[in-house]
């Protein structure tokens, strides 16, 4: 995996920390750190649904994957209608680890860069869920 993908991929998890900590911190209150955690967390889950649109068509694969890939932006979206239960966390952390088994077995990469994608995958996807597990905490 390329350097600036990891890179990246772990800048990309700044604002899951940030969120939380920020509240711990009385930066922000609950509510405020809440609503951005969702909007960042709705916009990243969209991102990945993004990467099959363009598997799909660059593979000339206009099968299921390319419904599927709208579904990550269509649950993003619901979370944001319904961001002030906190139930959403759990449904934006399910989608996350649904979305990483789906690369898994979908992707049309060789294989090597699947394994590489994956691993990294698995480690950002894990700190996202432990971040929305630690903000159900924070709101119950």
């Amino acid at each position: 995996m390329p350097y600036s993908a990891v890179f990246l991929g772990i800048a990309g998890l700044i604002p899951f920390v940030a969120m939380p900590l920020a509240y711990q911190l009385n930066l922000l209150s609950i509510t405020q750190s809440a609503v951005y955690f969702v909007q960042y967390s709705a916009v990243l889950l969209s991102f990945f649904g993004g990467i099959h649109w363009w598997d799909a068509i660059s593979n000339q694969r206009y099968d299921k994957q390319m419904l599927i890939a709208m579904l990550p932006t269509i649950i993003g979206w619901l979370c944001l209608v319904f961001s002030h239960d906190v139930k959403v966390f759990g449904v934006l952390s399910f989608s996350y680890v649904a979305v990483l088994i789906y690369d898994k077995f979908t992707l049309s990469l060789p294989k090597e860069e699947v394994v590489s994608y994956i691993s990294l995958r698995m480690g950002l996807t894990s700190v996202v869920v432990i971040c929305h597990a630690w903000m159900i905490y924070l709101l119950v």
